[in-house]
C-alpha cells in the first residue's frame, strides 16, 4: 500500500503460510449497510491526524520504513497520544524483520501492523511480537498484485493466527491503481478482510469499492497536498465518495 515507500525488486518468497484467521472465515462480499473501512496512511503530524479523524477515517498509518513520510518512533507516540481511543493506529514497516517491529511496537502505543515487505515473513513475527499484545494487534499483509498473489495468500493463510487482514497493492510507492476486477476475479472464492490500495484518490474510490467489493480502502497521495501533508478537503472528500459508494 503504500504510497512514498520503495520496495525491493525481488518477489515474495513465500513457504510457509500466515493468517491471523484462517482463510474462509471472514467474507469480502459486501451488503449496502456494510461500512467500508478507511485508513488514511503517512500520518506525520497531530494536525494532519486530527483533520483524518474529522473527515471520518477509521484508521491512521505511521510510516516506520524509507519514505518520504517516514516518522520516527518517538515522534508517531507524541502524536497517538492525543488520539481518541477508537481511531485504529497502524504502524507500516518494510523489510524491518521481526526484531525490528517488536521494538517499535514495544515503544509505540499501535493497534496495529502492517508487514509491507519481504523482511516480514508472519509467522516469525508474530512469535516476536510481546505475549500480551500480538493477539490484540490488527496483523496486516500486504500482497503486491504484479506478484503470484494467489500464491502467496494461500500459503500465508495456512497459518492460522498471523494475518487478519490483507492489503492489495500495486507496488510500495507506484501511486498507480490496478486492474480491480481482474484480481477480485483471481482471488475466486478466496476470503478475508481485504483491503484496496495504490493510486486511490476521490475521483476513483467509489469505482474501486464497486468492482472489487473491498473490505477496507487505504490512501496516501491521493488525499496530501505536498507529500507528507493532508489536505483536509481532499481528506472529507475522499471519506465522503466511499460513504456514497457503499449505498450503491
Amino acid at each position: 500500500m503504500q504510497d512514498g515507500i520503495r520496495h525491493p525488486p525481488r518477489l515474495l518468497h513465500i513457504g510457509v503460510a500466515q493468517s491471523s484467521k484462517k482463510p474462509k472465515q471472514l467474507s469480502s462480499k459486501k451488503t449496502n449497510c456494510m461500512r467500508t473501512w478507511i485508513k488514511i496512511c503517512g500520518t506525520t503530524s497531530l494536525e494532519d491526524a486530527l483533520s483524518s479523524i474529522e473527515a471520518g477515517a477509521d484508521a491512521l498509518g505511521f510510516i516506520f520504513a524509507d519514505s518520504k513520510r517516514r516518522i520516527l518512533p518517538e515522534n508517531a507516540q507524541k502524536i497517538i497520544r492525543e488520539l481518541p481511543p477508537n481511531i485504529e493506529k497502524i504502524g507500516v514497516f518494510l523489510d524491518a524483520g521481526a526484531m525490528g517491529i517488536r521494538h517499535v511496537v514495544r515503544e509505540v502505543d499501535l493497534t496495529g501492523i502492517q508487514m509491507h515487505g519481504e523482511g516480514e515473513f508472519p509467522p516469525e513475527v508474530y512469535s516476536y511480537l510481546p505475549e500480551d499484545r500480538r493477539d490484540k494487534l490488527r496483523k496486516i499483509k500486504t500482497l503486491i498484485v504484479w506478484q503470484d498473489f494467489e500464491r502467496n495468500f494461500d500459503s500465508y493463510a495456512a497459518v492460522p493466527g498471523v494475518v487478519d487482514t490483507w492489503l492489495f497493492d500495486s507496488g510500495a510507492g507506484s501511486g498507480q491503481t490496478f486492474d480491480w476486477q481482474s484480481v477480485r476475479a483471481k482471488l475466486g472464492e478466496r476470503q478475508g478482510q481485504f483491503v484496496v490500495a495504490g493510486g486511490l484518490n476521490p475521483q476513483n474510490v467509489g469505482d474501486a469499492i464497486r468492482t472489487f467489493r473491498p473490505w477496507g480502502v487505504d490512501v496516501v497521495s491521493g488525499v496530501e497536498r505536498e507529500p507528507g501533508r493532508k489536505d483536509p478537503e481532499k481528506l472529507k472528500a475522499f471519506v465522503a465518495a466511499v460513504r456514497k459508494a457503499e449505498q450503491i
